[in-house]
């Protein structure tokens, strides 16, 4: 809510004037950028044929940004290359920067901008944003010691990967409902207070504890989820990867390439809006058959994913069909106290996991 209106009020017209966005970022830092812009592609009415990409993408059409930004150039009319980095050093979108600046200079050309969400302004990323583009500062946990109390700054970026996610979220919202950029604080204060409600009502509920009592043991854990679902699924994945790995067990994305079957005890977290998604239900009755437990995360409790769980939670949503949803955006907020809850009773057991250990094993996987 520090965010400065000047800041946001020029990135918040590029979005909404782009034809086409491209996504860079790393980690979760990435995966909240996906998940919110997806919402574009989720919400078939209200947007002027608004293209979303990733450089992962099939259809990328290069090996790099600059590759193909000639094939962009010719597509829209204005392509935004966004990026979400805390730190504003990260090798992968500042490669992606850099590159469009090249062919910016080169080329002359006035189709492409960029824009930044970072907490470090005067960086590399920053620099280069700034001059082609635009940067908007959001604070994360500031300077704030590594330790092993993560109650309340989480656990590295999770603050400002998190507060991204709910920013980005409501400027879809107020973008696809023709709004201001004043009102997307209004939406931030609003959700922030549901979601608020959603995670007390549920982080010391038996639901919680009997998941936690699962994580603590000898498990592997399985995430997934559809479209957005598998965007939010991600960025819990590598929260609990980098507890779950101290234990010798493992955390796959469902239908990764490296996922193996499960095995009888293991869990799986399932997120779904309708619940009826089938691929997603498929999961399910596949752990259920090796005596795996299924945690489920929807809108609908009487929905057949709800149905199968064995444990879920319910996160009411009423949206009416092809428009952006605020589903993904709390399933995100009320599982970020997981890895927090399992590292505490960890911790209770008399196995500390100071940070620097998390974010030196983070160093070197990703």
């Amino acid at each position: 809510m520090s965010i400065k209106r000047k800041e946001l009020s020029p990135l918040y017209e590029e979005l909404k004037a782009a034809d086409c966005v491209i996504c860079g970022g790393s980690g979760r830092s990435l995966y909240s950028l996906n998940a919110a812009l997806s919402q574009i592609a989720l919400s078939q009415v209200g947007w002027r044929n608004k293209v979303v990409l990733t450089p992962d993408d099939p259809g990328f059409p290069g090996k790099s940004m600059y590759d193909a930004a000639a094939d962009l150039a010719r597509r829209y009319k204005k392509t935004l290359l966004l990026i979400n980095s805390g730190s504003g050093y990260s090798d992968d979108p500042l490669v992606m920067a850099q590159d469009l600046a090249k062919y910016i200079e080169e080329k002359k050309s006035n189709k492409f901008t960029m824009g930044l969400f970072t907490s470090a302004v005067s960086s590399p990323l920053g620099d280069i944003c700034s001059k082609y583009g635009n940067v908007v500062e959001i604070k994360g946990r500031g300077k704030s010691k590594p330790g092993t109390e993560y109650s309340e700054t989480g656990m590295m970026g999770d603050i400002f990967e998190l507060g991204t996610l709910e920013l980005l979220n409501s400027m879809i919202e107020a973008i696809f409902r023709n709004f201001e950029v004043d009102d997307v604080f209004r939406l931030c204060v609003e959700e922030f207070e549901k979601i608020g409600e959603m995670i007390d009502s549920n982080v010391s509920s038996e639901t919680y504890t009997a998941l936690v009592d699962l994580l603590e043991k000898r498990t592997n854990v399985f995430l997934g989820g559809k479209g957005t679902a598998n965007e939010i699924a991600k960025m819990t994945g590598v929260r609990l990867f980098h507890i779950k790995s101290f234990l010798g067990d493992n955390v796959y994305i469902t239908r990764g390439v490296n996922t193996p079957h499960p095995r009888a005890g293991d869990l799986e977290i399932l997120l779904s809006y309708s619940g009826e998604t089938r691929p997603v239900i498929i999961w399910a009755d596949v752990i259920k058959k090796f005596a795996g437990t299924v945690f489920a995360i929807t809108t609908s409790a009487d929905s057949t994913l709800a149905k199968k769980a064995d444990l879920k939670i319910i996160l009411p949503e009423e949206t009416k069909p092809l428009t952006p949803r605020r589903f993904y955006t709390r399933a995100a907020y009320v599982l970020s106290p997981v890895p927090v809850k399992l590292a505490e009773r960890l911790g209770q057991r008399g196995l500390n996991l100071p940070e620097y250990i998390i974010s030196w094993y983070h160093s070197v996987t990703q």
